[in-house]
């Protein structure tokens, strides 16, 4: 009977963290919670209608995510991000997306590329809505199928977590992004990078995952000698 009390009870718990883990990763992402903004456990509780027990299992899954950081003092907090370290930002995800695709051109499988195939088909159909919430996390979604294709577990895994940062920074842009889409061409920031992986062509690919994220510096720094302002100094 103890068993049967107890089950709902812990359902519940893990609906509700789940609930609470998608709301605030959705706020942080798209910046509703600005970086270096506090987490207070007991105010998220009621703002949620909720214990405390499904805010900190949703808070200890956005810090393993590197989304939020529990300082020494046990401060929760958005993890901040210096606009001084995105060069070393873009450094570690050169490295990582060209391993990564590297990989996957050379370990892929016949069903792993109907996947990536998949991916990218449902980023362009966000791209054609203009709904630039699904495109940032449909992006997500296509780079880490090129990266589960290589088969490196602990590469995938930190991968994730540069994307996850990424796309921050990519909602930061998105205005500047999309006004220069008709220029630069959304829907073909995939499309050597997916064919070279089809053709199992390692070194195009890699190429063209260094050229992919090129291409995303260049339209922050872009974006940043268009705004240097006060606001843009998010930490």
């Amino acid at each position: 009977m103890t068993n049967d009390t107890a089950e709902p009870e812990s359902s519940g718990r893990r609906h509700g963290g789940r609930y609470i883990y998608e709301e605030l990763r959705k706020q942080i992402l798209t910046l509703k919670l600005k970086p270096g903004s506090p987490l207070d456990e007991v105010s998220l509780a009621a703002q949620f209608g909720l214990s405390r027990s499904p805010v900190r299992d949703a808070l200890a899954r956005l810090i393993t995510e590197g989304l939020v950081t529990m300082l020494p003092n046990r401060t929760t907090l958005v993890t901040p991000f210096e606009i001084e370290e995105f060069p070393n930002y873009v450094a570690a995800l050169d490295l990582i997306q060209r391993a990564v695709t590297r990989l996957a051109a050379l370990q892929r499988t016949d069903e792993e590329m109907l996947r990536i195939r998949a991916a990218e088909d449902a980023y362009m159909a966000s791209i054609s809505k203009g709904d630039f919430q699904a495109m940032t996390e449909l992006n997500k979604v296509l780079h880490l199928e090129i990266a589960r294709a290589g088969k490196n577990p602990y590469l995938t895994s930190f991968y994730e977590r540069l994307l996850g940062e990424g796309q921050r920074l990519l909602h930061l842009h998105f205005d500047f992004i999309m006004s220069a889409a008709s220029s630069t061409g959304l829907g073909r920031d995939h499309e050597e990078i997916v064919e070279a992986i089809a053709s199992r062509d390692a070194d195009t690919a890699e190429r063209a995952a260094h050229e992919h994220t090129m291409l995303f510096q260049r339209r922050f720094l872009d974006f940043m000698q268009q705004n240097l302002t006060a606001q843009l100094r998010i930490q």
